[in-house]
């Protein structure tokens, strides 16, 4: 039933309400049975767009070190690479578990946003770079704010049907693994422009000045495009705090994890118990280590 602009419905054990962009996704998605295809392109677009500048630098890094000068001695060159390949891997480390925070507390599409923005600015930096500092601080500040990962994958399991969830993820998977592939292409072809294609760039032009800045342009540029596709992203955090939805929460934690009260007690604040038990939760844990070897393997392969 519907009562004022505030008031919540109720469907089944469920409070829905009217202002709240969570519950508006959530109902939608109850009432619709059929895949979600747009909103799936709009992550799988968004996704891979995000993800393209991962490993887009590695085809050029080794000539870009080279001409910055950084490197006394040609053997050295590899050295001083690997610090620029490694920036935004350690900023992200950093950074995932805040974004995933604020993910969960300001919402899914502010910190996708955010992510593609950062993408947008410091890819097109980091071609614009003259100095070996510049070129790792650029890096480092676009693995720090691009924490769009974890928060798309749970974005992406929110706007489906519980059936729907695992293909979900895969569309996300999917683009990150066409994104390595297509990344690297790009800045392979696209770099010292003015050399491969000087029949179409001069030596004058900010393309022949700046050998690596067309490929980081070219992925800044789809970027935007990616930026301007989250318009229609709609919000799926729920965005109020009900009485009647938090003791149900309550109860369903009690039911699920034994001795949660006590557990609570002791670790002090809710969120930090929630926390230790990620931390304790072996399942997650062995996943998250695979996860970590196999990247591990992939991108020391890759670099």
């Amino acid at each position: 039933m519907t009562g004022g602009e505030n008031t919540p419905l109720l469907v089944g054990r469920r409070v829905y309400h009217e202002l709240c962009p969570g519950c508006r996704q959530e109902r939608k998605v109850q009432a619709n049975h059929r895949l979600p295809y747009l909103d799936f392109l709009y992550i799988w677009t968004t996704c891979l767009y995000a993800a393209l500048p991962i490993q887009s630098l590695f085809p050029y890094l080794y000539f870009m070190i080279r001409d910055l000068k950084i490197a006394k001695q040609e053997q050295d060159i590899g050295f001083y690479a690997g610090f620029v390949g490694a920036s935004f891997f350690l900023t992200r480390t950093i950074s995932s578990v805040p974004w995933g925070m604020f993910a969960d507390k300001y919402g899914r599409k502010p910190c996708i946003v955010i992510s593609i923005l950062s993408v947008i600015v410091f890819n097109t930096l980091f071609g614009l770079s003259t100095t070996y500092w510049m070129a790792i601080v650029t890096r480092g500040l676009l693995g720090l704010l691009c924490g769009i990962l974890g928060p798309i994958k749970a974005y992406a399991s929110e706007i489906c049907r519980k059936e729907h969830q695992a293909l979900g993820i895969s569309f996300v998977t999917s683009s990150r693994a066409i994104a390595l592939v297509v990344g690297p292409a790009i800045g392979g072809f696209l770099s010292q422009p003015a050399k491969k294609y000087p029949s179409l760039f001069s030596e004058e032009s900010i393309f022949g000045r700046f050998h690596y800045f067309l490929p980081c342009f070219v992925i800044s540029l789809l970027a935007a495009g990616a930026c301007v596709a989250c318009i229609w992203l709609p919000e799926t955090l729920h965005m109020h705090h009900d009485d009647i939805v938090e003791a149900i929460d309550a109860l369903e934690a009690q039911d699920a994890a034994s001795g949660s009260e006590e557990t609570a007690r002791e670790s002090g604040s809710g969120r930090m118990a929630h926390t230790r038990n990620l931390l304790k939760n072996w399942q997650l844990m062995s996943a998250i280590t695979l996860y970590c070897i196999f990247s591990l393997h992939d991108t020391a392969y890759v670099e």
